[in-house]
């Protein structure tokens, strides 16, 4: 439960989606998102990078079974410990989650789409393919590359959504050859002032996500026991429709739709089995 009410305040799409997981599955599932959600907010709660990869690394020495100071203190850090035994999930995919974080702490650029997509293979795809691993370890393996096509989609997305905030802190995630492309760098598009080229490098950015989702689509249909692991997914396509319609204005407003509808395109991916 403490875990939903940690969704609940710092990641609403994934606690909406753990009210849709069967009960027998939603506390592990819950678990994995809030230590999700533990990780991708460390730069919202420290001022400093070295005091981010402290708080980083308190979550690798826990999982390592080094821990410093009582565990019991930490309702997050217990549910995910029991999870990983109870389901004996695989522990260097949920350090690799930490590791891949380090990169939220800096300004660095996204150098290519090869490393989005490894960037997104260690955090959103790995999230999905634990997530089905607690479901159905078996039809989990089988479904890996549309976790791992789901999860680029997915960032792509979440990467839109955080713009505003993103280019206030001068991050970039759009990749540096999408950039390029279009004739921008990363201090051009940062400027926010040629939204031709800014709209061209989002749009292939968008299409990028989109050729990912239907990758994930194509890799067939997804078994009906891992569904809960892909609703979070299922806002995907949704998002990049509607930063396409905003175009530049993305840079500056959020396009997230309200809630009703994304519990509506939760409820319809349960139905359909179609992210």
């Amino acid at each position: 439960m403490l875990c939903l009410a940690a969704l609940r305040d710092n990641d609403r799409d994934r606690y909406l989606a753990s009210l849709l997981t069967p009960v027998e599955s939603r506390s592990a599932l819950s678990a994995l998102y809030a230590y999700n959600a533990e990780l991708a907010r460390v730069r919202d709660v420290t001022r400093e990078p070295l005091t981010g990869e402290v708080r980083l690394q308190y979550w690798r020495d826990l999982l390592a079974g080094s821990a410093h100071g009582e565990t019991a203190a930490n309702p997050i850090a217990v549910e995910l410990l029991n999870t990983v035994r109870t389901h004996s999930l695989p522990v260097a995919a949920l350090v690799g989650m930490a590791d891949a974080r380090i990169f939220d702490l800096y300004d660095d650029p996204m150098e290519s789409t090869a490393m989005f997509e490894g960037y997104a293979g260690e955090t959103a795809s790995a999230l999905i393919q634990l997530a089905s691993l607690v479901l159905d370890p078996a039809a989990a393996e089988g479904a890996s590359d549309i976790a791992g096509h789901a999860g680029v989609a997915q960032l792509v997305a979440g990467s839109l959504l955080m713009l505003p905030i993103h280019s206030r802190r001068g991050q970039v995630y759009l990749p540096a050859d999408i950039l390029a492309a279009a004739g921008l760098d990363r201090a051009g598009f940062l400027a926010g002032e040629d939204h031709a080229r800014i709209a061209t490098a989002l749009d292939a950015f968008i299409g990028y996500g989109l050729d990912h989702l239907e990758k994930a689509r194509a890799g067939g249909t997804i078994p009906k026991q891992l569904l809960p692991a892909y609703l979070p997914a299922a806002l995907t396509e949704n998002v990049l429709k509607r930063a396409r319609r905003a175009g530049a204005d993305v840079l500056v407003r959020d396009i997230r739709a309200p809630q009703w509808r994304r519990q509506l395109s939760l409820l319809a991916t349960l139905i359909s089995g179609r992210i």
